[in-house]
């Protein structure tokens, strides 16, 4: 008999989890002060309601219809004779690949957090924060130490049930880590010095939207609405199996939708006010969280306590991510194989661990290997495998899969997304649904692939 989650909330909060990650704190932020400030934000918001909700609405449909993880959910709604389950196999390796370079950048989140406990980032300059990054990235055993500590606590959190384990942990950690956020917000806007930082970041500036171009802001907000709910891989779909009909499955994308933008904002009202706050300009990427904020943190009375908070905060949304995804590969092992629970989350996170020590391995031992182009590792390839061929072909394929005769079809979706109490989707939207939806995600690949090695 098919698991259940036991409240509402849960799937929700699972859903939020699983879509808010370290890019929610090192890219959004960063581009949203980049390219306008409030006017960016407008536009990504607008993409996030005509794009990232409408996608994400699909894959829950799939996963409420079949009750079954994303290959076989293929396989049932597939019309006879049809080959769209194979499209499933590609999903699931992106779950693989993605927690194979995720669990070691957790690693990185939760190594830096009992460094910011210690004390060992204190009292440090630029040069010695990338000195420290640096060692650790040179270290083949702080990484792959770091990785094995993140994946048994996912694997355990997983082994110990849907209801018991993922359901009950992820409610404590994304109830933590929404409180933690907004302690460290308000705390950041405080600061002598934040509010210059709250204007740079949420006030409309055209003249940034000018300088970058309308082209690049609406390609950056595209992709950041898109990106941000990790869709095209099952990851929502599987949760999407675990809920009943009781509210229609519309508002319920829309709520998670808003939590996720909700976490994004709220980490750039953490950034940049301190960073404003103490003359310290605000990076994008890695050096962000390893390299800038412990910086801001250590010119922060109780710097240490605040910053140890941070990390918290960002090793739980790290976490949950990896819990979430975890859990789409679990379910995948116990429909296929009919697997008990524990031994698969057992020999998969057996699998995951070990399929982890390359990326590890990729910024020491092996980074004379470069894939794609020059400069690049291991991790490299696995995002690139993942961000510019899984998540986007991924919903390309499900957006056809939901509106296209030859796949489940239109009203199919139409009837399931609009059972229970709430927001429905309008028949009136088949056209856009059906052509609009997949040129966008299909744009999403072509021009995504031409940036990259452009």
């Amino acid at each position: 008999m098919r698991e259940k989650l036991g409240s509402r909330l849960g799937f929700i909060l699972l859903s939020a989890g699983c879509a808010i990650g370290i890019g929610n704190v090192w890219r959004f932020p960063y581009i949203t002060g980049l390219y306008g400030g409030g006017l960016f934000v407008l536009v990504y918001l607008l993409f996030l309601v005509i794009l990232g909700v409408p996608v994400l609405t699909m894959e829950y449909a799939v996963g409420r219809a079949s009750r079954v993880s994303i290959y076989p959910a293929y396989r049932k709604l597939e019309p006879a004779g049809s080959k769209w389950h194979v499209f499933g196999w590609f999903a699931m390796a992106g779950n693989y690949v993605l927690l194979m370079f995720y669990s070691v950048v957790s690693g990185w989140i939760l190594h830096y957090a009992g460094m910011m406990f210690s004390g060992r980032l204190s009292n440090g300059d630029a040069d010695s924060l990338s000195a420290a990054f640096g060692e650790m990235m040179s270290s083949p055993g702080i990484l792959i130490r770091s990785m094995l500590i993140v994946m048994v606590i996912t694997m355990v959190v997983c082994a110990a049930g849907l209801q018991n384990g993922v359901e009950r942990i992820t409610k404590v950690m994304m109830t933590t880590l929404i409180v933690l956020m907004v302690i460290l917000g308000v705390n950041s806007i405080m600061l002598p010095g934040g509010a210059e930082g709250l204007k740079f970041y949420l006030m409309p500036n055209p003249d940034n939207f000018r300088d970058q171009g309308i082209g690049n802001v609406v390609y950056a907000a595209l992709t950041q609405s898109f990106f941000t709910l990790s869709l095209g891989m099952g990851g929502m779909e599987i949760f999407g199996s675990y809920i009943g009909k009781d509210k229609s499955l519309a508002g319920e994308a829309v709520i998670v939708a808003a939590l996720d933008t909700f976490v994004a904002i709220v980490a750039g009202l953490i950034i940049f006010p301190a960073c404003f706050a103490y003359g310290i300009p605000a990076d994008s990427g890695p050096g962000l969280i390893f390299v800038t904020i412990p910086k801001v943190f250590d010119n922060m009375p109780q710097g240490r306590l605040w910053g140890s908070l941070f990390f918290v905060f960002l090793f739980f949304a790290a976490l949950s991510t990896m819990i979430g995804v975890f859990e789409n590969i679990i379910s995948f092992s116990v429909d296929l194989a009919g697997a008990d629970r524990k031994k698969a989350a057992f020999i998969n996170g057996i699998i995951i661990a070990v399929g982890s020590v390359p990326c590890a391995l990729g910024f020491n031992v092996l980074s004379f290997i470069e894939p794609l182009k020059a400069g690049n590792c291991i991790m490299d390839l696995e995002d690139f495998y993942v961000s510019n061929l899984v998540l986007p072909v991924g919903s390309f394929l499900i957006a056809l899969f939901c509106t296209s005769k030859y796949g489940w079809g239109f009203e199919n979706y139409l009837k399931e997304v609009n059972i229970g109490e709430g927001l429905k989707v309008s028949p009136a939207l088949r056209f856009y649904f059906k052509y609009i939806l997949p040129l966008i995600t299909g744009f999403l690949i072509v021009f995504g692939l031409y940036k990259y090695f452009a």
